[in-house]
Order: C-alpha cells, then sequence, then structure tokens
C-alpha cells in the first residue's frame, strides 16, 4: 500500500501520479485525474556520457538521434571541440527526447550501439537485430566496405525503432 501525504488543501499525494497515465478513477480522485509519468529508458544518460567520450566525432549525437548534427560534429571535431564541450550539459535533455522518442521493444538500443561501434564492420550488430543476411554481407565485404557501416551510424535507431514496432 503506498503512503500518502495529506497537503494543506486536504488533497492527497500518491507517488503514482506522475506516471504519465490517468490513475483509476475513485471516490477520493473523482473531481480531478491525476497523469502518471512514466518513460522507459532506451538511451541511458550514463551511456550518453560514454558516447560523448568520442563525441568530438558526433558519436555521442548519433546514439541519441541526431544524425546531422552528428556528421557536422565528425567533419568538424565537435565544432572545434566548443560544441563537444557544450553538449556535456546537454546529455541528460538529449536522453529524455531519445527515451520518449523511441519505443523500448525486444531489440535494446544501446545493446545495437555498442555492437555497431565495436564490431559494425564485422555486421555482429545486424545479426543481433536479426537481419542475418546483411550480417553475413557486412562480415564478408566490411560493412560494404565501410559505406553500410556508415549508413547504419545515421538511421540505426530508426532501423531499431521499426524492428521493436513490430514486436
Amino acid at each position: 500500500m503506498p503512503r500518502e501525504a495529506v497537503f494543506s488543501d486536504s488533497k492527497t499525494f500518491k507517488p503514482h501520479q506522475f506516471d504519465m497515465q490517468p490513475a483509476p478513477m475513485t471516490a477520493s480522485n473523482a473531481n480531478s485525474t491525476p497523469l502518471r509519468h512514466k518513460v522507459d529508458v532506451t538511451h541511458p544518460v550514463l551511456v550518453g556520457y560514454l558516447f560523448w567520450i568520442l563525441g568530438f566525432v558526433g558519436a555521442h549525437r548519433f546514439y541519441f538521434g541526431k544524425p546531422l548534427t552528428g556528421i557536422l560534429w565528425f567533419f568538424t571535431g565537435g565544432l572545434l571541440l566548443v560544441g563537444w564541450i557544450v553538449d556535456a550539459f546537454f546529455i541528460p535533455a538529449m536522453a529524455d527526447e531519445a527515451n520518449q522518442r523511441y519505443p523500448n521493444g525486444r531489440i535494446d538500443y544501446t545493446v545495437t550501439w555498442v555492437l555497431l561501434t565495436f564490431l559494425g564492420l564485422f555486421g555482429i550488430h545486424r545479426f543481433y537485430m536479426g537481419k542475418i543476411g546483411t550480417g553475413i554481407l557486412y562480415l564478408l565485404t566490411g560493412g560494404l566496405l565501410g559505406i553500410g557501416y556508415a549508413y547504419d551510424i545515421c538511421t540505426l535507431n530508426e532501423q531499431v525503432e521499426e524492428l521493436n514496432r513490430f514486436d
């Protein structure tokens, strides 16, 4: 049974009231229906900071689903490192935005990104996503000579999102 705190206006506060779903209708909340706030974590802040270490090449921006600025960071060294340093303060906001944008599902975004980052030229991330044919193709051609690898860096979140929607 959850604890309740009584405020001066005699309304009760329940911890579950902030989960972004309507609370069940009861006699005590018949006049007000608080929203529940619950967001599944698909892109953890800590992992974002780990990718930020490589941020001067845009790794954290690609991870959070911002491929255009990721490309800009890649070609300008994180906007001559100034944008990279400023991004250290924006990682939590980027994580929140990505968590709201990309649904949770069978395929984990972080696992897929780590596999792409370290073993992407061998197509291991594609095997993990169930794309066996292109996984073998990447394995035999070095990620399609790096072109497929670059494509996946720009589109990986959308690929995982599409696969997770059809679970």
